[in-house]
């Protein structure tokens, strides 16, 4: 049997499946296996790259020592797949001892979109017997990237802290990993946090953790991510999307470098280096109203421009190659080359989405194209998806039950629409669950 890249082990159907549809369409295909007794077997026949692993698969159990057995387990394979962990947002603890036995990365439920994309992404790469020319995971020989490259060359072995400033897409996350790998706390944790998804009724024990018994769902002990990246690096990802309550929780524990768990009565001491990014606009961030000034001073003793693509579009050529030849080797197609009027029409492409929509049009030129090379229709440049709706009804579908399957399908098209392809904004216009929401996007094949 061919290899299939991704594998899922979750004893939960609708968590496999909501991950099935999401990874199928940006990464390859995925297979799926609800117990892990079988687990040797099904990479053996699968052969997969990365393992998607769930922590707890016996009800009502949550220490994850089922999770950390497969790892352990793992590690006898002469060639693993890369592992990411699958755990709850009070389990932070639980994910580091799971990287610590060797598993590539963790992500939390209920988990964002991107994040996991970017992170089975950065998987599948770390697999790859396809060199790729970079410095630090950053992509590029261009002048602007040289000199970023320079200053996280400069920066990374210091303790100083660093704010990243960027636009989406351009690799703010990788250009903190870069700074991490490069420090003195590389053989320590790098822990990723989206601040602007952090609730506030919820911020102060995410981050600081909690005490058994301090609400109605704390049953246990947990640490927050200031303990969990202990001797590493903290990256505190889209900071300007925080409310300015949760501002100044986050700048009492950096100026006094100590965290309370909720529930405790005597701090715990910090020992980690705070990474920041946002892709604000400086003149928002320096704005009162928007971001505390005091706060900023505190995470902006350096400041990383990370430039768009269009400014540098000298690295477009380089970038094209490298992902095509990427994704042709995942989806097992065929090489094809770029012509003169295919690369110029993508070079002087803007790419509102930088490298991540970069990425993406790869991946689709890879998957659609026919001709002997690549043409500019191709990477759809500028075109939106146009979701396809079936004419003929199937064999034993009457006309009613087509037209009532049609309006189904249209509906679901225009909410995802709507909600700009937001699962779970558009399962509330739907006024269905993001379980059967999931269902009916496998059902009609969007």
């Amino acid at each position: 049997m061919s290899a299939t890249p991704i594998l899922i082990l979750d004893d939960d159907p609708d968590v496999a499946i909501a991950a099935r549809l999401l990874l199928r369409r940006r990464l390859g295909e995925v297979a799926e296996l609800q117990q892990p007794r079988q687990l040797l077997a099904e990479i053996e026949r699968h052969q997969p790259s990365v393992l998607l692993l769930d922590m707890n698969f016996t009800p009502g159990r949550l220490d994850g020592g089922e999770g950390l057995a497969v790892l352990r387990q793992l590690a006898s394979l002469p060639k693993a797949p890369a592992v990411i962990v699958m755990t709850a947002y009070a389990e932070v603890a639980l994910a580091v001892e799971a990287v610590k036995l060797g598993a590539f990365d963790f992500i939390t439920k209920p988990w964002d979109n991107a994040k996991l994309l970017a992170t089975v992404g950065a998987a599948l790469a770390s697999r790859e017997t396809v060199p790729e020319p970079k410095v630090g995971g950053l992509l590029g020989q261009s002048r602007a990237m040289q000199e970023l490259r320079g200053l996280i060359a400069s920066v990374a072995p210091t303790e100083a802290n660093v704010l990243i400033l960027g636009e989406n897409g351009v690799g703010k996350e990788l250009v903190a990993r870069a700074i991490h790998e490069a420090s003195h706390r590389a053989d320590g944790t790098f822990l990723a946090v989206d601040m602007g998804a952090l609730p506030e009724s919820t911020f102060e024990s995410e981050l600081f953790g909690h005490r058994k018994g301090s609400f109605t769902d704390a049953r246990q002990d947990r640490s927050g991510r200031f303990q969990a990246a202990r001797s590493g690096t903290l990256f505190l990802d889209e900071i300007g999307n925080m409310p300015l309550a949760n501002q100044a929780k986050l700048l009492t524990a950096l100026e006094r470098r100590e965290v309370t768990p909720v529930g405790a009565d005597r701090p715990e001491a910090i020992d980690v280096r705070i990474v920041s990014a946002t892709n604000l606009e400086e003149a928002a961030l320096f704005s009162p109203a928007q971001f505390r000034p005091d706060l900023l001073y505190r995470l902006n003793t350096i400041v990383l421009r990370v430039p768009p693509l269009r400014a540098r579009r000298d690295d477009i050529p380089l970038l094209v190659e490298h992902y095509l030849c990427r994704y042709a080797q995942q989806y097992g197609k065929p090489v094809r080359p770029l012509g003169a009027t295919t690369l110029a029409a993508l070079a002087a492409y803007d790419w509102p989405g930088n490298v991540r929509s970069l990425k993406h049009a790869c991946e689709r030129a890879v998957i659609l194209a026919q001709g002997p090379e690549y043409s500019p229709a191709d990477f759809a440049l500028g075109v939106p998806t146009q979701v396809p709706v079936t004419s003929a009804a199937p064999a034993g579908v009457t006309a009613d039950e087509l037209k009532l399957s049609e309006r189904e399908r249209d509906a679901i098209a225009a909410a995802l629409q709507r909600a700009e392809g937001n699962i779970s904004q558009a399962a509330k216009l739907l006024g269905v669950s993001r379980a059967a929401l999931y269902r009916k996007l496998e059902k009609h094949g969007l």
